[in-house]
């Protein structure tokens, strides 16, 4: 199962994702509340995966996210966004996100997002 670093400002975000992810399998190995936390993180633990919300303070996840892929081109980052972020969505995918799911969001859809990564 995959390796997962979870990036959101909302602490209540993380625990939700945690709990999703470890019922089924996965191990979470660290979180980080913004994206300059996360990408160091991401150079400190080497995650399988990255979960990264969109909008958050002092850097943004589409920031964070083309920070990672400098570091690793094969970095597999989905992102996570709000309704009507679809433009965001769209710049994601093009700096190198490889899926995304919208908030609110199921267990199923995250656990099927993340199986598609690993």
């Amino acid at each position: 199962m995959a390796r997962v670093l979870i990036v959101d400002d909302a602490a209540f975000m993380r625990i939700s994702i945690k709990n999703m992810l470890t019922k089924n399998g996965h191990e979470v190995i660290g979180e980080a509340e913004n994206g300059i936390v996360g990408i160091e993180r991401y150079k400190e633990l080497s995650p399988d995966i990255v979960t990264m919300d969109i909008t958050m303070p002092e850097m943004s996840g589409l920031d964070a996210l083309r920070e990672i892929m400098k570091i690793n081109p094969a970095a597999k980052v989905l992102m996570v966004s709000a309704m009507g972020q679809e433009a965001m969505v769209r710049d994601a995918i093009l700096s190198g996100a490889k899926g995304f799911i919208v908030k609110p969001f199921k267990e199923d859809g995250i656990i099927s997002a993340i199986k598609k990564l690993c």
